[in-house]
């Protein structure tokens, strides 16, 4: 049976733990902010995978530890992305494994992919302006979410006429998209992106119901890339 360490044991740590027993995965052991100074390298090698759910400002330490262990980390922690690229290259030096993910959500990740097409689509019609908008909950610490980025990001791929973002309700330049992140009560996730012209609007929603789908796309993750070595995303997971 798999064992994960859970880096992070907030609702993400413990919606994993809950679905744990029904993948056919050990929980090996539970890290949070009372107990960390337990993350030992030794202690990090008693999991096959490490799962980490933490804060912006501990994420890129605690993956370089997992890295420098030499245990695959699957991450999904949002608002460190300026030091993604340096873990990235450490792993791929020291033939190590990681996952970062925006959003392990399988139906989000399929929401990109769409979100790919659609831009795509809109590259040749100038007369659509693209906006995108989340609402999240209150606890939520990084705004724009780590997910609408990776909507924007597709966007920019692929129409030519953007090149930034905006967050609301800042004034925006026309090569830039508007972000509008909201933050109200306990909702888990909603994404809109929306095509506005001068006749029409054309949106796309995704809208998360609980965390049971990020947890099992996180479990999901980990199982595929134990006994594997590179950098991935969930697009490889899921073979989109």
């Amino acid at each position: 049976m798999l064992k994960i360490g859970l880096l992070g044991y907030g609702k993400m740590g413990r919606a994993i733990e809950s679905l744990a027993g029904e993948q056919s995965v050990e929980i090996a052991w539970r890290i949070s902010g009372e107990n960390q100074a337990d993350a030992t390298p030794e202690k990090l090698r008693e999991a096959d995978v490490v799962i980490e759910f933490t804060r912006p400002e501990s994420a890129f330490k605690n993956v370089m530890n997992c890295l420098e262990a030499g245990v695959p980390v699957v991450s999904g922690t949002t608002g460190w992305a300026d030091s993604l690229p340096t873990a990235e290259e450490y792993c791929r030096k020291n033939d190590g494994a990681m996952l970062w993910a925006s959003n392990f959500s399988v139906g989000v990740n399929l929401f990109f992919a769409l979100n790919r097409y659609l831009s795509k689509l809109m590259d040749k019609r100038p007369e659509y302006a693209p906006s995108v908008t989340e609402v999240h909950h209150v606890h939520k610490l990084d705004a724009p979410s780590g997910t609408a980025l990776s909507l924007v990001q597709g966007v920019i791929d692929e129409v030519a006429r953007r090149s930034g973002w905006t967050l609301q309700p800042a004034l925006t330049a026309p090569e830039d998209i508007p972000v509008m992140a909201v933050r109200e009560g306990e909702v888990p996730g909603t994404h809109i992106v929306r095509w506005n012209s001068p006749v029409d609007e054309i949106s796309i929603e995704h809208r998360a119901h609980s965390r049971e789908g990020f947890a099992g796309g996180a479990l999901l993750a980990a199982k595929w890339i134990a006994g594997k070595t590179g950098v991935f995303n969930m697009s490889d997971v899921l073979g989109l």
